[in-house]
């Protein structure tokens, strides 16, 4: 079985290089790197942050006029026969959102660029709620009914900007499609990993991967992810409804108490920071570059702006106009970056682990080790360690399995833009639970396949690079409907008042 998964992960050993060199790209080549200041900056940063920055300016810094009226809009009890809530909608794209990046991302991104790199997760994540806003107001303009359900997101405002074509549509969701199946094998290893993780904590010793426990788990979690992803989009949301508020207040309180406790080394925290993201130190390479870059990247595919990834979930809410669901999903950033990725930012740098003669040791350690390393040393010789540690752990797998189970929803939402048959849906959905099933197999087998990883950041940036395009091409249908949502004036939004056919906001 081992020789197996080997060759398996030789078979993607090259999609590490391809994912780096298209992250990078130009930046790898010496003519570029040598442009001061701009040579630091690869295409995709320039793309995703030069839109956030653009879309910031051109709709009034929504993210800050806007925000109270985004939580107001979010909590408002509201009953419909087709959709979801806004609330659910939000929990849903957040069960995405707040996934294991939330810590491994934060916690690579930091080892590698240094503690200035939360800096400029800030600033990315700032900008990006903008983004977020852009591609979820065009998610909701352009959804369409189905059933009792509302559907649309990225292949189907892409289909209708891009001339109505049929084929468009199509290869905009297979490309989903792929995205969501180069990411399920990392979410089933990680959420099989933190369970086993979380039994050898409560019990006090190792088990091994290959016992008769893991495939028990193994078992139930294929099983119960069976259960709910063929029971549609709200049967996923009745779960993350109730999960993903929970499982982020549970994190943000434990670590906020590990503040609490060393609340002196809360000035040493912000000076690192601060400092950090402008004189990066050595130890991370030294480079300005290297550590905005790190910031930005993680950042951004932690909060998935610009990836229309969130898209799907933004489109199935029943908001009353386009725009409510757009300002929501932008909160949705500030949610999982502002707030949660600095939860795990201030664990890291507080430790100071990765200062003095332990500095070495710590940065040869993965990267979820590492982070359960820092939160033991704000900690250190109390029980309490013991019960920090099995919390983070269990957050962690609650991080992987809603968003796994967020990956397999809006896979299915893409391949509804293919075909509308149940045996086509039912196909896709054992499509994603074979890849999930494999992610399981090699926590099993005690495999990390690193170039796996590889394989989600290239899913990553093929979709980035698909859907900014798009947003610019809706731009106008987007800025029309922001003006008309800023006059509040009661006027019902229809096509009338974006000067294009939307037949769901007109038969409403």
């Amino acid at each position: 079985m081992e020789a197996v998964f080997e060759a398996v992960n030789g078979v993607f050993s090259f999609i590490t290089p391809v994912s780096d060199f298209l992250w990078d790209f130009p930046t790898n080549f010496a003519w570029y790197a040598n442009i001061p200041i701009l040579g630091n900056f690869s295409l995709a940063i320039i793309l995703l942050v030069g839109t956030g920055i653009f879309f910031t300016f051109r709709f009034g810094f929504i993210q800050v006029t806007h925000f109270k009226t985004a939580i107001r809009a979010m909590l408002e009890n509201r009953s419909s026969t087709d959709g979801i809530s806004p609330f659910a909608a939000f929990c849903l794209s957040s069960a995405m959102r707040v996934g294991p990046g939330n810590i491994l991302g934060v916690t690579g991104a930091i080892a590698a660029g240094g503690p200035g790199a939360l800096f400029w997760m800030w600033i990315s994540a700032f900008f990006g709620m903008a983004t977020a806003y852009a591609e979820s107001v065009l998610a909701q303009i352009f959804k369409e009914k189905k059933d009792d359900e509302l559907v649309g997101g990225l292949p189907y405002y892409g289909k209708r900007l891009l001339g109505d074509k049929q084929v468009a549509g199509a290869a905009l969701s297979v490309l989903f499609i792929l995205y969501a199946l180069c990411c399920l094998p990392a979410q089933g290893f990680n959420a099989v990993d933190s369970i086993g993780q979380v039994a050898e904590i409560v019990i006090g010793h190792e088990i091994a991967t290959t016992s008769a426990f893991y495939y028990v788990i193994a078992a139930v979690l294929l099983a119960a992810t069976a259960f709910i992803a063929f029971g549609g989009i709200k049967k996923v949301t009745k779960l993350t409804d109730k999960m993903v508020p929970v499982m982020a207040v549970i994190y943000c309180g434990t670590v906020i108490t590990l503040i609490a406790i060393n609340f002196k080394s809360i000035p040493f925290f912000f000076s690192e920071v601060f400092s950090g993201a402008f004189t990066p130190d050595a130890i991370f390479g030294g480079a300005f570059g290297t550590v905005l870059a790190q910031g930005v990247k993680r950042g951004l595919m932690s909060n998935e702006a610009g990836q229309g990834t969130i898209t799907m979930a933004a489109a199935a809410s029943n908001a009353k106009h386009p725009c409510d669901q757009g300002c929501i999903q932008a909160v949705g950033v500030f949610l999982d970056t502002i707030v949660i990725c600095t939860m795990t930012g201030f664990v890291i740098v507080m430790s100071g682990l990765w200062l003095g003669e332990g500095g070495e040791a710590w940065m040869a350690l993965d990267r979820l080790p590492k982070f359960l390393a820092s939160t033991a040393q704000l900690t250190p010789g109390t029980a309490f360690n013991s019960i920090v540690t099995l919390i983070l752990t269990l957050c962690f797998g609650l991080f992987a399995y809603t968003t796994l189970l967020g990956m397999i929803s809006f896979g299915e939402i893409a391949a509804n833009r293919i075909s509308t048959s149940q045996k086509f849906i039912n196909g896709v959905r054992i499509i994603s639970l074979f890849a999930l099933g494999f992610g399981v197999l090699c926590s099993i087998a005690g495999l990390n396949l690193g170039n796996l990883w590889a394989f989600s950041d290239l899913g990553n940036i093929l979709i980035v690079f698909a859907n900014l395009p798009l947003l610019y091409l809706g731009l106008k249908y987007v800025t029309k409907a922001t003006e008309h949502y800023k006059k509040n004036d009661g006027t019902a939004f229809t096509s009338d008042t974006i000067g294009t056919k939307v037949a769901y906001w007109d038969e409403r």
